[in-house]
């Protein structure tokens, strides 16, 4: 089974797919994630990510999508499946990922569509706050902590990042709405997009998620 997941920012399709991981037993490939281990590896790829990076640039699309299919044809992704977050980004990437599904005989079983509107999105990460020390987050109105800006845990205090702001998520919704959201139609008008609202609990949307997949819960 191969399963791609789209979402709108904070929609919260990081958390999704990994209970779904432990649900199918599939590996989950998520692109940053994969990015860091090709450089950490110091192969001819990650060498190359490296150079980039250390010049204070975006990697390339074409070096990211040569990363991505060398992960792709690795034998438990072609004996088991996969499901892959953080890619395609665009509609030109979703294009040359068909391709090379073709070439791989590879099948796109499921697009999941984590929906949230923009203000629910907005007051989520506007909202969000991490432990300075151990780094649980928390959220002022969702899930606050016992005792203003100080962590339940280690009892270190609690920050707002940079990026997690109003001005920032703007921006971030802006980007997604040009360069993301055209994959929703693209996958949409190929039969292969469940569309799950996410301005819900995170155990009601993954029920949501595999029933819409039709998949046993009890399965491991």
């Amino acid at each position: 089974m191969i399963i791609l997941f789209l979402g709108t920012p904070a929609a919260g399709k990081g958390t999704q797919s990994k209970m779904l991981q432990e649900l199918l037993g599939l590996p989950l490939i998520v692109t940053g994630d994969l990015l860091r281990a090709a450089i950490s590896k110091r192969d001819e790829l990650g060498l190359q990510a490296q150079q980039w990076l250390e010049q204070g640039k975006l990697v390339p699309d074409s070096l990211v999508i040569q990363i991505i299919m060398k992960k792709l044809q690795e034998p438990i992704c072609k004996e088991k499946g996969f499901m892959l977050d953080g890619f395609p980004r665009t509609l030109e990437q979703a294009i040359t990922f068909d391709k090379f599904l073709k070439e791989q005989n590879y099948k796109l079983d499921y697009v999941l569509y984590y929906n949230l509107p923009e203000q629910v999105a907005i007051d989520r990460i506007a909202g969000r706050r991490i432990c300075s020390q151990c780094g649980t987050v928390f959220h002022l109105k969702n899930m606050p902590p016992a005792q203003e800006n100080i962590c339940d845990h280690c009892h270190g205090s609690l920050i707002q990042r940079r990026d997690d702001t109003e001005e920032v998520m703007k921006e971030r919704w802006q980007a997604y709405h040009e360069k993301t959201f055209p994959l929703v139609q693209y996958y949409s008008q190929q039969g292969i997009l469940l569309e799950i609202n996410a301005d819900r609990s995170i155990q009601d949307i993954f029920t949501d998620t595999v029933q819409k997949m039709h998949l046993d819960k009890d399965k491991k």
